[in-house]
């Protein structure tokens, strides 16, 4: 029996203080994203293209439209916000940064507040980066940002026939430790940005190449509080080289990276305002 004042496990209410303080982190994001020449845009929650966004089909929430074809609510804004900009209103606007306040629905019923930002035809990660740091410090908030690269997950896949992405997923560290290899084992242990030029030397030149990339972001932001995490696996099937996390314990508090949608690259990122709500509200 379902009581008459009961909401679904995962869905979202404020009221009162706490609706006062999502709208405060909502116009404190839009100030400083409408400063730096974001636009906002709002796109449906209905969308064709979400299996694109979404590794595990499983979360998404489907249904079908008039004439029967599948579609599912939003459960990721970053590529229907890219596709509706290229292909729907490529023609009415050259702007290129865009930001937009609106939830996310996974299955069975779960919903998730969002701050996101899309900077198009970026390919700077730092550009956005900052403006991530930036609300989270107007917010008296400082997480820690772990800072990783995508592609050598991928790499170290190809290069030992003992590892699949799963081991990554899961940070499978026994499994990376018990293959004996020297550099292998200091890329595991890899957080500082101090131990990284000593790393650099000892691996291999296409893992070389995408620790650089890490390095580069590191000296480019100007956040305190960052590590490193080159073993760590992105589950979003979109990014395809540098990403970030903003964590504390083991909540997320922002999450972006560089990624392609068809030929066009492009930086971004979400922060989460459920998170934040209930860290600021505590």
């Amino acid at each position: 029996m379902i009581l008459e004042h009961e909401i679904p496990n995962g869905s979202k209410l404020y009221f009162g203080k706490s609706a006062k303080l999502k709208r405060h982190i909502e116009n404190v994001a839009s100030d400083i994203l409408d400063a730096n020449g974001y636009e906002e845009i709002v796109t449906p929650i209905f969308s064709y293209h979400q299996h694109k966004s979404i590794a595990d089909g499983r979360e998404l929430i489907r249904i079908n439209d008039a004439k029967n074809n599948a579609l599912s609510l939003r459960a990721d804004s970053t590529i229907d916000v890219v596709r509706i900009i290229e292909k729907r209103l490529g023609r009415n606007t050259k702007q290129k940064k865009w930001f937009y306040i609106q939830p996310v629905f996974t299955y069975p019923t779960n919903e998730q507040y969002q701050v996101g930002v899309e900077f198009m035809g970026e390919k700077k990660l730092s550009s956005v980066t900052t403006l991530a740091t930036e609300i989270l410090e107007r917010l008296h908030v400082k997480p820690l940002m772990q800072i990783s690269n995508i592609k050598i997950p991928e790499l170290l896949v190809a290069m030992f026939d003992e590892l699949s992405i799963d081991d990554f997923r899961h940070i499978n560290i026994d499994k990376f430790i018990n293959l004996q290899v020297d550099w292998l084992r200091d890329l595991v242990y890899l957080q500082d940005l101090s131990q990284l030029d000593a790393v650099i030397e000892k691996v291999p030149e296409s893992i070389k190449t995408e620790l650089e990339k890490m390095k580069e972001l590191c000296l480019e932001i100007s956040y305190e509080h960052v590590v490193l995490a080159p073993m760590y696996y992105a589950k979003m099937l979109y990014y395809d080289e540098l990403f970030f996390r903003c964590i504390i314990g083991n909540e997320v508090y922002a999450r972006g990276g560089r990624y392609k949608n068809a030929e066009l690259t492009s930086v971004g990122f979400a922060i989460y305002t459920d998170v934040l709500c209930e860290a600021l509200e505590q």
